[in-house]
Parts: C-alpha cells; sequence; structure tokens
C-alpha cells in the first residue's frame, strides 16, 4: 500500500487484512468486559506478554481499530481516542501540565479550550498567557524558558480561520526546554495539513466534525508518539473519558470517505469565498485560500487545501443578519461543522449569546458574523442560496 496515498489509507489505514470472522468490515464490539481462560492467561496479559483487551475503560477492539486507522492517516505512532474533543483535549493537558507550570495559547483557540486553561488548570496554579496568532514577538516574550511546558494552538481557528505559522511555533517550542507543541488541526484534518510532520508533539481532533462527517458521532482524538500518546491513555483510564465502542465503529465508515468529502469540501469553500467576496452586502470575507487573508502565505506553506468553513461579516447590524441566516433554505442553522450537510450560523446567538454586545466586540464576535460549514452540495446550490438570502438583509 502506498504510504502516502491518502485514499489508500482511508480506506485500508491500521486495519489488518483478515478481520474477525472473516467480515470485510472491522466489526463492532458491544463488550464492557472481557473473558480470560484461565489465571495463567491473566498473568501473562498483565506482564505484557499478550496484547489483548480486560475492560471496556481501557480498551475495545472496535476503538482500536479506528485509532490504528487515525494515526495512520495523521502520520501518527499512536492515537488515543476519547468521547468528545474536549475530553481529547483536557485529558491531554492534564498529562503534560502540572502545578507551577505555564501555558502559551493563542487569544483565538476554541472558546471553550481557553474556558478550561483559563478558569479551571488556573485553580490548579497553572498559569497562562494569551498570545495573537501570528505576533512572533509577542509569541517568545511570553515564553518562560524551564517552565512553560505547552504552546497549545488551533490551525485553523474558529471563527476566523486563522493559520499558526507552525515553524514559529516549533521554534518557541524548542525555546523552552521540556514543552510540548500541540495543535488542534480539526478544521484541517490529515487531508489538508500534518501538523506532525512539521514538528508538533501531538495533534488534536474533535472527530464530531470532519472525520466522523455526518453529524452522527460525539468523539475527540490526541495523536503523537507512542510514549507521549501512550501516558495520556492512561490517564484516560483512569478519568474514563473514553469513546464508545458504536461511535467508534462510525467513525471508521466516516475515515473512509474522508479523503473525498474533504476534497469536495474545499472546492466548494473556495468558490464561496469568491463569490462572498464579490458581494455588495458582504463586508469582509475570512477563508485562508483567499489572498486577502492575513494568513494566506502561511496556508498555502503547509496546507494542501483550505478547508470546508468560511466566515464573513455582512454590512447589516444584528436584525439584518439573523434575517439573512434564517433566510437561508439550503444551510441548515445548526452548531458544529464539516458534515455531509452545509451548516450556517450567527456566532453571536450560538455560542455567545449570554454575552452583550459590547462584551462579545471585545472578543472579536460581532453582530454581523456569519460561519458557514459547507458540505456535500454542488457549490452552485449553496451560493444560490446565499444569494437569495442576501437580498433579505
Amino acid at each position: 500500500m502506498p504510504a502516502e496515498d491518502l485514499g489508500t489509507l482511508a480506506v485500508h489505514g491500521g486495519e489488518p487484512r483478515k478481520k474477525a470472522h472473516d467480515s470485510v468490515t472491522t466489526p463492532l464490539i458491544l463488550a464492557a468486559t472481557y473473558a480470560f481462560e484461565d489465571t495463567a492467561e491473566i498473568e501473562r496479559y498483565f506482564k505484557g506478554e499478550i496484547d489483548r483487551e480486560e475492560y471496556g475503560r481501557y480498551g475495545n477492539p472496535t476503538v482500536r481499530a479506528a485509532e490504528q486507522k487515525l494515526a495512520a492517516l495523521e502520520g501518527a505512532e499512536e492515537c488515543a481516542l476519547f468521547g468528545s474533543g474536549m475530553a481529547a483535549v483536557t485529558t491531554a493537558l492534564f498529562e503534560l501540565l502540572k502545578a507551577g507550570d505555564h501555558v502559551v495559547l493563542m487569544n483565538d483557540c476554541y472558546r471553550r479550550t481557553r474556558q478550561f486553561v483559563g478558569s479551571f488548570l488556573s485553580r490548579l496554579g497553572i498559569e497562562s498567557t494569551l498570545v495573537e496568532p501570528g505576533n512572533e514577538a509577542a509569541l517568545f516574550a511570553a515564553l518562560r524558558p524551564g517552565n512553560t511546558k505547552v504552546i497549545l494552538a488551533e490551525s485553523p481557528t474558529n471563527p476566523y480561520l486563522r493559520v499558526a505559522d507552525l515553524a514559529q511555533l516549533r521554534r518557541a517550542r524548542d525555546a523552552c526546554e521540556g514543552a510540548n507543541l500541540v495543535v488542534d488541526a480539526t478544521f484541517a484534518t490529515p487531508v489538508n495539513q500534518r501538523p506532525l510532520a512539521q514538528g508538533a508533539d501531538l495533534v488534536v481532533h474533535s472527530a464530531t466534525k470532519f472525520l466522523g462527517g455526518h453529524n452522527d458521532l460525539l468523539a475527540g482524538a490526541v495523536l503523537g508518539r507512542k510514549g507521549l500518546v501512550q501516558s495520556i491513555k492512561d490517564l484516560r483510564g483512569v478519568l474514563g473519558g473514553v469513546l464508545d465502542p458504536h461511535s467508534a465503529f462510525l467513525l471508521i465508515r466516516g475515515l473512509k470517505t474522508l479523503h473525498l468529502r474533504v476534497g469536495r469540501q474545499n472546492e466548494t469553500a473556495m468558490a464561496v469565498a469568491v463569490w462572498l467576496e464579490a458581494q455588495e452586502r458582504v463586508r469582509r470575507v475570512f477563508y485562508p485560500g483567499l489572498p486577502s487573508h492575513p494568513d494566506h502565505a502561511a496556508a498555502a506553506k503547509q496546507m494542501s487545501g483550505f478547508g470546508g468553513v468560511v466566515s464573513f461579516r455582512l454590512r447589516a447590524d444584528a436584525a439584518g443578519t439573523s434575517r439573512f441566516v434564517d433566510a437561508c433554505r439550503l444551510a441548515t442553522m445548526a452548531p458544529s461543522l464539516g458534515a455531509a450537510e452545509t451548516l450556517i450560523e450567527q456566532p453571536a446567538l450560538m455560542s455567545y449569546f449570554e454575552l452583550t454586545s459590547a462584551e462579545r466586540e471585545a472578543i472579536g464576535i460581532t453582530d454581523d458574523l456569519v460561519r458557514l460549514s459547507v458540505g456535500l452540495e454542488s457549490a452552485a446550490d449553496v451560493i444560490a442560496d446565499l444569494a437569495a438570502a442576501l437580498s433579505k438583509i
């Protein structure tokens, strides 16, 4: 099998040719506990002489198959799957950090990640510094050599699709002995970007999004070198944020078409972004494939595709923006992204409703902002839907 052919890896990667009961697909094993033949087998298992399952919180054959497939796609030695993307992030950070350590993270990381680091880890004596993405001077000024243990970035980010310069982050990591560079690559997927090959220590995904791809599962993943990920797996067994076998089964199915889906979404999102940028009722478009995007050069250098999410600001107030979103008939109003269906949301309402307009403005969430996650519909149909909705502003 060509090691770098993502299409072949998506279908066959990580899976043995001969599967249980001669099934063509990896079987769904719904087992919470596993029987041993005798006490001698138990001893061999705990001595590490045989590789098998013991109890559902520590492993499952279907989950393991999904981990191996995703590791093959990401070019990782090991993968740990979790019950959600947040379970993956929090468990990894718990393993990497202790009281007195310091974290540097980009100020547009996922809001729940920022909340966990700033509000929860701070209670455990772990300090953090927020840095604007792309600001190299601020990044290096934030470092505390000997104390900074994690540099955490998303690439691309939500909702402005900022692309982290991975070479810059790698240099920052190297300036802090013992630090780990963690990249949340949910928006990119292994099809568009492989951070491990560009020097990251760990890659995190919300597999709920593009990797699953059908709005029917919750999952998270941490990938990287074997020893580091294994320590995170061990902690997963203590904290209990495991992925259920049925979701793993659905994830395997989703991964087999990942390259096809993301390729189509890359093309559609690019066409939509170009069209939006030409519309009078659109104030600004945020898409890394556009030369107007602040990180276009970095994206062109380190990504093979620009992703399936487009964000844009309208020339409208909050009410006008809501009328636009309400008028869409093809795009479905819902949170999340990366699925077969095109999803649309007004972040000021969907994710930041509890804040005032002024508070949202202060963190960069304007009332006229729209996030669009294109699905597998034709680009022409998506554009026609947006055109009809723009007329309702």
